[in-house]
């Protein structure tokens, strides 16, 4: 069975297109000669043909019943925008050097979520493969994109794209960011791509054209869902299926992450999202098995079950009890799905437990919520500090410096980067970026323009005593969520990069900190509003103290042997053994290490970047 879309072989290209109720398909060539390709369809409703002398360039549309010309629903590049037609690519062309490459372990990540356009002032892959070591030396080893798949002008915060295989051009296009793949494993760095299964864009969605890829018998917060159980759903399962391993094997990625999986709807015996993972995770089809994470608001364990227990096989899912617990405890919030949280015992629970939710009542959702997560490993779980939701869908996309002071964001990064999960920092972070990561969309229609932006007012209409939400069509709404790179230049930004940068180190370099069995972590109180993570690992131990009050704080803390600090942001002596003092600032990190018997204590460590 062909692939879908347009593939090279030799000097021919044959092209395939999933289209069971037309009476007609062709594919109409435009440059650089102009002819018609008829297309033969098969049982399957799929129809392909070989077509000679068509090279990597050039220009077609599908033709559906001799007059309605439509771009490629598998198109790999759409040069002329989401409307125009589709270039045929030879990505296997591409000269890989990542034959040596081998990905992290899940329990070894340090991820980075980026989003292309706004990670430079360019907004390319190629530009941003000049910042590749700035992550190496800040200790990243997998980078998250945000998606990439084709969307209507040339900014968009990622979440309206409506060609699923094709890479946005205005980012450089699928060879950039082959180019771009390539150098993150040169340069030692796993990269997974964020793909979106849930929903399409508004504007150049013209899937509906070639079969029944929607429904109406669910629906989604985005409008009618995909048709992944009704009525022939197949044909829309493998375009997706195939999706994954077109990213998986013609990019090298190393994984995916699935934006909103509560949002795909599959009542089969056997869902879409268990057929996907079951295909890309077989090693015959794609080695070594990329590392698949599901973002899911569910808190259903089952999610990280193997197909063979009836779960969705995800290697890890996103835990936002843990953003939220965190956020809470630290800014005061309490609006929206914050209202279940804030109390430090809350995020007790997230870190013993992985969800806070586990089928008690939830004051927001007005119900009971969630499952028992506990009998997971950590590095089941991917957590963080901010990220592109919890940033882009505030109505001012402030980060968290604009919402608390550096102390409160340098526990942020320490709960995060310490914590028993797999950490995950969203661009910009490691320095204290202020800069806002707002919603922003260049649509073509103007109409649809003018509808985004009132939806936007209506939407945050209970926080306009904060202002008016700028105008996502806005060029300056794009230009203000720019990464400020010129703040590693200032003295707050450098000594935030050192800090995150010691931290990371520290998460790397102590095996006990690497997420696992939930034997090897516990979270204790020794204080009043202190938590203290406690490690161990064969004969290492760690013990990560974190400060949630606004006033400094000495205690005494018995443990035998000798401890040396590893980070601390008050002035702190290696612990000796019964009477130790230990000593936090508000909303203070100390992080001790037990010292080996056959090797010598560090010095003491001071300064709020040591």
């Amino acid at each position: 069975m062909n692939r879908l879309g347009a593939r090279i072989q030799g000097n021919d290209c044959t092209f395939t297109v999933w289209a069971p109720f037309r009476e007609r398909v062709e594919i109409r060539l435009i440059e650089p000669v102009e002819r018609l390709v008829p297309l033969a369809r098969d049982s399957e409703g799929c129809w392909s043909a070989t077509a000679s002398g068509v090279g990597p360039g050039t220009l077609y549309f599908v033709r559906l019943d001799g007059h309605l010309d439509r771009p490629d629903p598998a198109s790999t590049s759409q040069p002329r925008g989401v409307h125009g037609p589709s270039r045929v690519t030879d990505l296997e062309a591409f000269p890989w050097s990542d034959q040596e490459f081998h990905p992290p372990a899940p329990e070894d990540q340090v991820l980075y979520e980026l989003h292309v356009g706004t990670f430079t002032p360019e907004g390319t892959f190629r530009s941003a493969i000049g910042k590749l070591p700035h992550l190496v030396d800040l200790g990243i080893t997998t980078i998250e994109l945000m998606p990439v798949s084709a969307f209507p002008g040339g900014r968009n915060w990622g979440y309206d794209g409506v060609h699923p295989f094709a890479v946005q051009e205005s980012y450089g296009g699928p060879e950039q960011m082959q180019e771009f793949v390539d150098s993150c494993h040169g340069a030692g760095l796993a990269v997974i791509l964020d793909v979106v299964y849930n929903h399409l864009g508004p504007e150049g969605n013209y899937l509906r054209d070639f079969g029944p890829y929607f429904t109406d018998r669910h629906r989604t917060p985005w409008g009618e869902a995909l048709n992944f159980d009704g009525p022939d759903s197949d044909g829309v399962v493998r375009h997706f299926v195939e999706n994954a391993h077109h990213w998986i094997e013609r990019f090298h990625l190393d994984g995916l992450r699935f934006d909103a999986i509560h949002a795909i709807v599959d009542q089969g015996a056997r869902p879409f999202l268990q057929r996907l993972t079951d295909s890309v995770s077989d090693p015959a089809g794609c080695a070594p098995r990329p590392f698949l994470v599901a973002e899911s608001d569910l808190n259903d364990v089952r999610i990280l079950h193997p197909s063979s227990r009836g779960g969705l096989g995800f290697h890890a899912q996103w835990s936002d009890d843990f953003h939220h617990a965190l956020h809470a405890l630290l800014t005061g919030e309490r609006r929206g799905y914050y209202e279940d949280f804030g109390s430090l015992e809350a995020l007790v629970k997230v870190m013993e437990e992985s969800f806070f939710h586990s089928g008690q009542y939830c004051l927001h959702r007005r119900r009971s919520h969630g499952n028992d997560a506990s009998a997971m490993p950590t590095s089941a779980f991917v957590v963080c500090g901010q990220n592109h939701d919890q940033v882009g869908n505030r109505m001012l996309g402030e980060r968290l410096p604009s919402l608390t002071d550096p102390p409160r964001t340098r526990l942020a990064l320490a709960a995060n980067l310490l914590s028993p999960f797999i950490p995950m920092l969203f661009m910009g972070e490691e320095y204290g970026e202020t800069r806002p990561f707002l919603y922003f969309i260049d649509h073509e229609d103007q109409d649809l323009r003018r509808a985004v932006a009132e939806g936007r007012k209506a939407e945050f209409a209970a926080f306009h005593d904060q202002g008016e939400p700028p105008d996502p069509g806005a060029e300056s709404t794009f230009g203000a969520s720019i990464l400020g790179w010129d703040a590693l230049e200032r003295a707050d930004g450098a000594s935030m990069l050192e800090f995150t940068r010691r931290l990371i180190a520290v998460r790397r370099s102590c095996p006990a900190l690497r997420p696992g069995p939930r034997e090897n972590f516990q979270v204790k109180r020794p204080a009043p509003d202190v938590l203290e993570l406690r490690y161990a690992h064969e004969s290492r131990a760690l013990s990560v103290f974190l400060r949630f009050s606004d006033s400094p704080l000495s205690f005494p803390w018995t443990k035998p042997g000798l401890w040396r600090p590893l980070v601390a942001t008050a002035p702190s002596e290696a612990p000796r053994g019964a009477n130790a003092i230990l000593h936090l600032d508000p909303w203070g990190v100390l992080v001790l290490e037990k010292v080996p018997s056959d090797r010598p204590s560090s010095l003491a460590l001071t300064g709020d970047a040591a």
